[in-house]
């Protein structure tokens, strides 16, 4: 099963999804991309997501550019507030969710305070991606 994981930057949010998509069953082919690619994975992301047992170090962010043409079984956008733009992908998709999520990077305040808002957009990531795991995406294997 083909998934890719879309948001705007590709350095936290999707990154944090697509860690925990492949930590749940190695048989899913997980990618994530972005219409606005940093072209580095947050570090802040790569701290909290080592903490909770995953590592994204060696993944790359990369542009929704390479995989336009592709065939998906699932393209999941995950960018959170009203006035983000979500990427929009017109490839060959069998299924389109959106799951949305704050971005943690737009955090302000106290090291305290942006960590927390990192692990607490982490916990948020790993159940939604679970929930989508057990209730949807297992029964298709």
């Amino acid at each position: 099963m083909k998934i890719l994981i879309l948001c705007t930057g590709n350095s936290c949010r999707s990154q944090m999804a697509q860690g925990f998509l492949q930590s749940f069953d190695s048989r899913l082919k997980v990618f994530s991309a972005g219409t606005e690619a940093s072209g580095k994975v947050n570090p802040n992301a790569i701290r909290v997501m080592k903490d909770a047992g995953v590592d994204i170090s060696h993944h790359t962010s990369d542009s929704v550019g390479i995989y336009l043409g592709m065939e998906w079984d699932y393209v999941i956008t995950v960018c959170g507030g009203a006035n983000e733009n979500c990427p929009v992908f017109s490839g060959n998709v069998k299924h389109r969710i959106h799951m949305g999520y704050d971005d943690p990077s737009d955090a302000t305040g106290s090291e305290e305070f942006i960590n927390s808002e990192y692990i607490r957009v982490r916990d948020e990531i790993r159940l939604g991606f679970r929930k989508l795991y057990e209730e949807e995406l297992k029964t298709q294997l």
